[in-house]
């Protein structure tokens, strides 16, 4: 095997620009994974392939490019717990500090430590032949899941099933999505697969609605906005509307009609990045706490989910 690989960068102007590398060799607890595969996520297109804007988390550092890569390991460091060689495994994209109370919850996307990294930002990513990580961001990948399927559960499926696990999707609920990127297909994917009696899901993009159609992902597509949308969804909900809606458009007009089209005591989940709630408060909702209600006694409950 050649000591040298090829990886992709960003340089912030549209381009992508291929490097030589030396493979690195895995120190202690790390390993070298041969990638399988990498994806790119929509936050490295906005933060970083057209411009590099962001900042201290979301600062790119100049590195290979993928925080979604999946793939074998092929070599390991001393002082290995659980992996070994010849192990299919997907990456986490953060790297976290270990020791810190989020990272001890498992959530290392909340660490706040200058030893926390991500994987295509602060840390070489997946987009080269091979990538070191540590054996501690390694998820164990089952032999019936393909190496695209653990690049879609290192960021974005991951992150859609902690909302969904949130919210408590189940055979009782019927669902709404609305904004149906990738995030919002995978939400509806993973709802209908924890059991949600109905999934709907609502678009502007024609296109987008036609891809969930054709995938069987929703049982009914609205493709409209505004009010139009809203009165859809309660004609397929018999006037009720839905028990738990998730707005991952990113756009205050889709956040309202996941509020509009929701039934009494309904759980909102805003599933996109850096949201900013624009919802007036009356007579939409009356903010208490983190129990939202309207004039109507009708309560909310919301979750931002990044």
């Amino acid at each position: 095997m050649s000591d040298i690989m090829t990886g992709a960068y960003l340089p912030g102007n549209s381009t992508v620009e291929f490097r030589d590398l030396e493979i690195p060799a895995p120190g202690y607890g790390q390993v070298l994974v041969q990638t399988g595969s990498a994806t790119i996520c929509g936050s490295d297109i906005k933060f970083i392939y057209h411009e590099h804007l962001g900042s201290g988390p979301s600062a790119y550092l100049d590195k290979v490019c993928s925080h979604e890569p999946a793939g074998k390991i092929v070599s390991t460091g001393p002082g290995m717990k659980r992996f070994s060689e010849g192990d299919r495994v997907a990456i986490y994209h953060i790297s976290g500090c270990g020791v810190c109370n989020d990272c001890r919850r498992g959530y290392m996307i909340s660490c706040t430590s200058p030893l926390r990294k991500a994987y295509g930002w602060q840390r070489d990513g997946g987009m080269a032949p091979y990538i070191l990580a540590d054996e501690k961001d390694c998820v164990l990948l089952p032999d019936s899941l393909s190496y695209i399927d653990g690049s879609c559960v290192a960021c974005g499926y991951g992150t859609t099933f902690e909302a969904i696990l949130k919210v408590g999707v189940s055979g009782l609920d019927r669902v709404l999505v609305v904004g149906l990127g990738p995030v919002g297909m995978a939400c509806l994917h993973l709802s209908k697969a924890m059991g949600a009696s109905k999934t709907i899901g609502v678009d502007l993009n024609k296109s987008r609605c036609d891809i969930v159609k054709k995938l069987g992902l929703a049982d009914e597509v609205v493709n409209a906005s505004g009010k139009v949308a809203v009165s859809k969804i309660r004609e397929i909900t018999s006037g009720h509307g839905c028990e738990h809606t998730f707005d991952c458009s990113g756009h205050p007009a889709g956040r309202l009609v996941a509020v509009q089209a929701a039934r009494k005591w309904v759980k909102l989940c805003l599933l996109v990045k850096r949201v900013r709630l624009l919802l007036r408060p009356a007579p939409i909702l009356c903010m208490i706490r983190k129990q939202y209600m309207d004039p109507g006694l009708q309560a909310y409950k919301i979750w931002s989910c990044s």
